[in-house]
Formats: C-alpha cells, sequence, structure tokens
C-alpha cells in the first residue's frame, strides 16, 4: 500500500514542525545551505513570513497521511526560478521527496528550473535527477550548516 502523499499551501499549524525538522543535526549537515543559527525562532518566523507573503514564491507543505513531513519551494532568483525541499529525516529514504519536488514540478509553467546540491549529499542528487534535473555546472559557497565553503552541483529541468 502506498502512503497517501500530498501537497497543500502552507498553514501557521505547520510551523512548528518545518521548526522542529530544521534543527535536527544531521539533517543541517546533509542539507548545509542552512540558517545561521537554525535554532533562531525570530529569524524562523521571519524567514517563514517573507516566504509565505511572497508572491513570487510557491510554498507547499508535504503530507503523508495527513501527517507533515517537510516541505517544497519554488523561487526567484534572479531570472531563474530554484526549488528547495526539506523532509524530515525520519522519513527519508521512502520516497517522499521525489514525490513531493515531482508533484511541485508539475505546479510550475516555467522552465528551465534550477536547484543546487552539496556535491556529497547523494541522497537529494538522487532526488534531483530522478524528478529530470541535469547537472549543469559546480559552485561553492559558504554553507552556515557545515560552518564553511561546501562545493555544490548546479542543476537544471529543462522539460
Amino acid at each position: 500500500m502506498t502512503a497517501e502523499l500530498r501537497l497543500r499551501p502552507v498553514r501557521d499549524d505547520d510551523l512548528p514542525e518545518f521548526y522542529r525538522h530544521q534543527l535536527d543535526p544531521e539533517a543541517i549537515r546533509m542539507a548545509a545551505f542552512t540558517a545561521d543559527d537554525p535554532a533562531d525562532r525570530r529569524a524562523f518566523a521571519d524567514h517563514w513570513r517573507r516566504v509565505r507573503t511572497d508572491p513570487g514564491i510557491v510554498s507547499r507543505t508535504v503530507t503523508v497521511d495527513g501527517q507533515v513531513v517537510g516541505h517544497v519551494l519554488a523561487f526567484p532568483v534572479g531570472e531563474q526560478t530554484e526549488v528547495s525541499y526539506w523532509i524530515d529525516r525520519r522519513h527519508w529514504g521512502q520516497g517522499y521527496a521525489t514525490r513531493a519536488l515531482g508533484s511541485l514540478l508539475r505546479e510550475l509553467p516555467q522552465r528551465p528550473v534550477h536547484a543546487r546540491a552539496a556535491k556529497d549529499n547523494l541522497g537529494s542528487l538522487a532526488v534531483l535527477r530522478k524528478c529530470g534535473f541535469v547537472i549543469r555546472g559546480e559552485d561553492h559557497a559558504y554553507a552556515a550548516g557545515r560552518g564553511g565553503d561546501v562545493e555544490e552541483y548546479v542543476l537544471e529541468l529543462t522539460a
């Protein structure tokens, strides 16, 4: 039996779960590009207020059988659209990130869509490849989740 995965607009009552998800040390290390201080509730609240009020950002809560397991976003970076996602570590390896990102991509009419992932984040790179993204370049940037520069792949979905 396949779990029922759904996307819906982010609600106020989702935010405590998102906050809890972002405090997981292993998830922070894997994601790398996180908030400077994931425990800063004010910064967290400010971030989600911006996300939810910016008409250029598509934000969705990911639920599985009615339980909040994460979120997916599409947002402008200059003239490009990028996507990101965060799935609670307790639910990694079950295909939820791939299904959630695929659902979000079906909502987005624009192409190309871009994504970034730390080169050693094999799980995220697998999700992106399964959704049709291909590596188009490399970059490096400071990653608060690791306290230093991290090499990353820049990926693109064209079709």
